[in-house]
C-alpha cells in the first residue's frame, strides 16, 4: 500500500467554505498541493495551480444542496397542510441533501489537520471569521426586524444566531479556536493511533445521538467531541482524504451505502411523521449515525471519482473556480431571498414539485450574482 505522509511544515491552508489555491505542494496530506481559503480571493480566476477539482465539485454540490435543504424544510414542516406526494418528494430531496453541511466540515478537516499553523495563521483565521459573523448577524438582524417583522433579543447573540443558518459560523469558530492543538495531536499520531482516535470519537458521536433520542445526555461529554458532531466531521474528513486511496471500500459500495442510508433515513422520518402527525426531524439530525455514514460515503465517492482527478477543460475549470470562490457568500446570503419568498407565499400555495426546483435554481442564481457583484469590492470579498 502507498504510504501517505502528513505535512509537517509549511503554513496553514484553509478550505472550509470558500475556495482558494496554494501552490506549495508540501501542504496536503498526499503532497499534491493544497487549497487555501483566502476569503475567495485566489488570484487569477481559472489559473490551474494544482487545485483538487474533486473537492471543488463536492463544495459546489454541497452549496446547492444547502439551499435544497432550506427550501424543502419549508415544505416538510408543512406536513398535514400539503399532500403526501409533495411531502414525500420534499423529504427525499431533503434527505439526499443532508450530506452538504457534513461535507463542509470534512473539507476543512481534510486540509487543515494535515498542517501546522503558526500563531499568525491562527490569528488571521479568527480575524477572517469573526467579522463575517458580526456583519451577517447585523444584516439579518436588520432584515428580520424591519422587513420580515420577526423579533430578536440581542442579549442572546452569544447563544442563539440571529438567523438559523448562521449556526455554521457558531460551530466553526470554536473548531478554529482549538485547531492548532489538534494539528499538533495529529502530527504526533501514526496510522494506528489515528484509526483508534476515529473509533473513539465516532463511538462518542453514536452514544450522544442515542442518548439524545431519550432526551438525555452523558454526565460528562468526551472532551475531544463535546455534545455535538461537528468536530468529528472535521476528523473524519482528514482521515478519508488522507487514506482515500487505501480505504478498501469501492465506488459501487460507497454509492450503495449512500443510497441505503438515504432510504433508511427517509423511511424512518416518514414513519415518525405519520406517528406524530407532524414532520419528524430527529432522524435528519447531523449526529444521526445514518447521516454520518451517508455523508462519508458521498465524500469518499466524489474524492475518488475518475481516480481522484476529474478531467476538466480549462473553461470549465474557470467556471468551477468562480463558483467555488462564491460558495461561502452564497451560503451566507441566500436566506435573504428565501425569507422574502416565504413572507408572501405559503407552502400549500405552490406545489412542492414545482416550487422546490424553481426556488432552488432561482435562489442559487440570484445569490451567485449578488455575491459576484459584492466581490468586485475589497470589503465585499472580506465578508463573502
Amino acid at each position: 500500500m502507498q504510504k501517505i505522509e502528513k505535512s509537517r511544515d509549511g503554513r496553514s491552508t484553509d478550505r472550509s467554505t470558500a475556495g482558494g489555491t496554494d501552490k506549495n505542494p508540501d501542504r496536503n496530506p498526499d503532497g499534491k498541493g493544497a487549497q487555501r481559503n483566502t476569503g475567495g480571493n485566489i488570484g487569477e480566476i481559472g489559473r490551474d495551480t494544482g487545485r483538487d477539482y474533486n473537492v471543488e465539485l463536492i463544495r459546489i454540490l454541497s452549496c446547492v444542496m444547502v439551499i435544497v435543504i432550506h427550501v424543502t424544510n419549508y415544505y416538510c414542516r408543512a406536513y398535514g397542510d400539503i399532500g403526501q406526494g409533495e411531502y414525500l418528494f420534499s423529504l427525499l430531496l431533503n434527505t439526499l441533501s443532508r450530506v452538504s453541511v457534513p461535507c463542509f466540515f470534512m473539507i476543512s478537516g481534510a486540509f487543515l489537520l494535515a498542517v501546522q499553523d503558526t500563531v499568525r495563521d491562527y490569528a488571521q483565521r479568527l480575524k477572517r471569521f469573526v467579522p463575517v459573523l458580526a456583519v451577517w448577524s447585523a444584516v439579518y438582524y436588520c432584515w428580520n426586524t424591519f422587513y420580515i417583522g420577526a423579533g430578536y433579543d440581542l442579549r442572546e447573540i452569544l447563544c442563539v444566531p440571529v438567523e438559523r443558518h448562521l449556526w455554521y459560523l457558531y460551530a466553526m469558530i470554536p473548531v478554529y479556536l482549538v485547531l492548532p492543538f489538534f494539528q499538533m495531536i495529529f502530527k504526533a499520531m501514526d496510522r494506528k493511533w489515528e484509526f483508534l482516535f476515529l473509533i473513539v470519537t465516532g463511538g462518542a458521536v453514536v452514544f450522544n445521538y442515542l442518548t439524545s433520542l431519550a432526551d438525555s445526555r452523558a454526565y460528562y461529554d468526551l472532551p475531544l467531541v463535546g455534545d455535538r458532531v461537528y468536530s468529528f466531521y472535521v476528523f473524519l474528513g482528514y482521515f478519508l482524504y488522507k487514506y482515500r486511496k487505501e480505504i478498501r471500500i469501492g465506488q459501487k459500495t460507497s454509492a450503495v451505502l449512500f443510497a441505503a442510508c438515504a432510504v433508511l433515513v427517509a423511511g424512518l422520518t416518514l414513519a415518525g411523521s405519520r406517528a406524530e402527525g407532524a414532520h419528524y426531524e430527529k432522524v435528519l439530525q447531523y449526529g444521526d449515525p445514518l447521516i454520518v455514514v451517508m455523508s462519508a460515503a458521498f465524500f469518499l465517492f466524489f474524492l475518488r471519482r475518475k481516480d481522484g482527478k476529474i478531467p476538466l477543460p480549462a473553461r470549465r475549470k474557470r467556471r468551477m473556480d468562480l463558483l467555488s470562490q462564491c460558495s461561502f457568500g452564497i451560503y451566507l446570503i441566500h436566506i435573504l431571498f428565501f425569507t422574502a419568498y416565504k413572507k408572501y407565499m405559503l407552502p400549500q400555495e405552490l406545489p412542492a414539485w414545482i416550487a422546490v426546483p424553481l426556488l432552488t435554481a432561482g435562489i442559487a442564481a440570484v445569490s451567485f450574482f449578488s455575491v459576484f457583484l459584492l466581490r468586485k469590492w475589497r470589503w465585499g470579498r472580506k465578508i463573502t
